[in-house]
């Protein structure tokens, strides 16, 4: 297990020329067919990694269901704009655990300083969790649930949190792929994860519940990111469990529930969200965790539409983001508030 600490400086934005001028003043270029925003940045020479939130910010009003490109559109590149009008200093550090193309973290706000958040991705080792087949090749929950909590781990780190990575996979970063391959090299604290369910279970509670303590009067929080499994005609909406006792856990769960039902009114106004957020106790890592958390299910791999959501790498960046957002605006509400 590792931690890792945001210590860079807030970049800083000097705005050249008064204000910013309008969007319409900047180029813009037209998506291809297949195109997602991090092939469409990729294919005009801008880094996904760094600007793909600034994209979304120039493009909101363009953008479909979890913050798709539409067909016939023109977007705006985000380099663009800053090399216009904008000079901007970055100071970076660099987490190899996220992969080569992604390994660098740039600040983005200081909003998450002093806080501790821990990040458990459901199964690894030799738990796969649910194993579906796609187009010829085997796909498992694991691998899913561990590239969206990276994606949420960068996020908060861009913030300024401290995040402890429960569970890591040393050659498995963050992969902009639809399929990622299944291996059971995953580990706790360096070392192996069990065979035995409850064994693995009472390992991530020990590991998270030893770095509480030590963190002792800090604000701490836990996310646990799980691929649900269901009946394959069974199309779930993303949900959250919190403990019944734990009023900070339940607000951390529905501040996030709250974010997903804004941006699916805003990015699919046709269509109800359904997800939900509830008291689950009997859980293992709910019930055996010191730290307030939420479980997160993120989907159903058996599913069709479920799998849309899961496979593309876009709309696992929009999962982590949208997440991020949520812990933000718990945040803001609880800051005070460190006790469970």
């Amino acid at each position: 297990m590792r931690y890792f600490q945001s210590t860079f400086s807030l970049s800083v934005l000097f705005l050249l020329q008064g204000a910013i001028m309008a969007q319409e003043e900047f180029p813009k270029v037209v998506v291809q067919e297949g195109d997602g925003i991090y092939s469409l940045l990729r294919r005009h020479g801008v880094s996904p990694t760094k600007h793909y939130n600034k994209f979304v910010t120039l493009n909101t009003e363009d953008l479909g269901e979890d913050e798709s490109l539409l067909m016939g559109r023109s977007y705006i590149l985000p380099d663009t704009l800053a090399t216009k009008k904008v000079v901007e200093i970055d100071q970076g550090i660099t987490y190899p655990i996220f992969g080569d193309d992604f390994k660098k973290v740039d600040a983005v706000s200081k909003r998450l300083d002093n806080t501790v958040y821990y990040l458990i991705s459901g199964h690894g080792g030799p738990d796969p969790g649910a194993v579906e087949r796609y187009r010829g090749k085997l796909i498992s929950e694991d691998e899913y649930a561990y590239d969206v909590t990276l994606r949420l781990a960068r996020e908060l780190i861009s913030h300024g949190a401290e995040v402890n990575l429960i569970v890591e996979d040393e050659n498995d970063g963050i992969r902009d792929s639809r399929v990622l391959e299944l291996d059971t090299d995953e580990t706790v604290n360096s070392e192996a994860i069990p065979l035995s369910q409850l064994e693995r279970l009472k390992q991530r509670s020990k590991a998270v519940n030893d770095l509480y303590l030590k963190n002792s009067g800090k604000y701490q929080r836990l996310l646990v990111t799980h691929v649900d499994s269901r009946g394959e005609g069974t199309n779930i909406d993303v949900f959250f469990y919190h403990h019944e006792k734990s009023k900070n856990g339940k607000k951390l769960a529905e501040s996030i529930h709250q974010t997903f039902f804004r941006k699916y009114k805003k990015f699919q106004p046709n269509r109800l969200y359904n997800g939900t957020f509830m008291e689950r106790s009997s859980l293992y890592m709910v019930k055996n965790t010191l730290p307030a958390m939420a479980y997160i299910e993120i989907g159903n791999i058996r599913n069709r539409k479920d799998q849309r959501r899961i496979l593309d790498p876009d709309n696992r960046q929009a999962l982590a983001k949208w997440i991020s957002e949520g812990i933000l605006l718990d945040y803001e509400f609880s800051k005070t508030t460190i006790s469970k």
